[in-house]
């Protein structure tokens, strides 16, 4: 990972500084290094995965500090999970990860584009002041109508052309909206009139998945122009659309198309565990740090969430030290 980043990603994650961490160009391949770092863990601890197949939910928007283990053996494919496995997805960079996994694309060539893909998103979010919102709203809340208030508001203050939309679709009655950091002030202040019942601002540096990210698309795509996708061995659904890569010019559109568009996450959970009823559900393994996707499947499916489990590369590690 150092040679393909230019810096020490281990001791960065190990160490920190947690600011140094948090920034997009930093925090992006962290969560790709320690994604495929749990799948290697997994790989080892648990080669008897079920015969009814598993499914990974790959990536996560968030990492602290001493969770990855960068020097961990990512080159290869884990052949005893992907066997068994019959689907993966990611969480926006964390599809990188589950095309990894999936075998469509080479770790170090994949590494490479979340570096380009991170550093134009950083350059992107400090362009213009924005953020994201995460908002649990009543089911009477209409997420369309209130971004559209918040986009005139911004218009009134004299925005040219403002930016409020949602970015992520989490489970019901959850979004995450991003845009113009006075959108989401707005919105924050007028959370009862549209019925949202918490908003929360996430420490990110910017409006990731709307159109503030356009400037992020070209370098992504010219680099995915230049590695080499296969088809994936198993499903791997996409943000986009939350429907499953068909083949190798399909992935490489939409893993550009995925930088401005929202994450389909809820969607995508439904796609994934669909099934007759009485159809028994797979084991499902979230990968990487923290166990939000765990959390958000919940929240989705709860017959499919009992078969979960989660699994970070230094979990055992740092239960030991304390």
């Amino acid at each position: 990972a150092e040679k393909v980043l230019g810096y020490d990603l281990l001791s960065l994650c190990l160490e920190g500084p947690r600011d140094a961490l948090d920034r997009t160009q930093h925090c992006q391949p962290a969560v790709f290094v320690a994604s495929l770092a749990a799948v290697e863990k997994l790989n080892h601890l648990q080669p008897e995965v079920s015969g009814r197949g598993g499914r990974a939910g790959v990536g996560r928007r968030r990492l602290g500090p001493a969770r990855a283990a960068a020097e961990a053996p990512l080159g290869s494919v884990c052949p005893q999970v992907v066997e068994r496995c019959v689907a993966a997805a990611g969480y926006s960079v964390g599809e990188f990860a589950a095309l990894v996994f999936a075998g469509a694309l080479d770790f170090a060539e994949a590494l490479y584009a979340v570096k380009v893909r991170a550093e134009a998103m950083q350059k992107a979010a400090e362009a213009v002041p924005s953020g994201m919102l995460s908002v649990v709203g009543r089911r009477e809340a209409n997420y369309k109508f209130a971004c559209l208030e918040a986009r005139k508001h911004c218009e009134s203050l004299g925005i040219e052309n403002p930016v409020c939309t949602v970015s992520n679709y989490l489970f019901p009655d959850s979004r995450v909206i991003a845009g113009h950091l006075q959108a989401l002030e707005f919105l924050q202040e007028n959370a009862r009139k549209y019925y949202f019942k918490r908003t929360k601002m996430l420490p990110v540096s910017g409006a990731f998945h709307t159109r503030l990210m356009e400037p992020a698309v070209e370098p992504l795509a010219e680099v995915l122009k230049s590695i080499e996708i296969q088809k994936p061995l198993f499903c791997v659904y996409s943000n986009v659309d939350g429907k499953k890569y068909m083949h190798s010019k399909h992935i490489q559109k939409l893993l550009v198309k995925q930088v401005v568009s929202p994450v389909l996450w809820e969607q995508t959970m439904h796609s994934v565990y669909e099934r007759k009823q009485g159809t028994e559900f797979p084991y499902t393994y979230e990968v990487g740090p923290g166990n939000q996707l765990g959390a958000i499947l919940k929240q989705c499916n709860l017959k499919a969430w009992k078969q979960y489990k989660h699994v970070d590369a230094l979990e055992d590690e740092e239960a030991a030290e304390t």
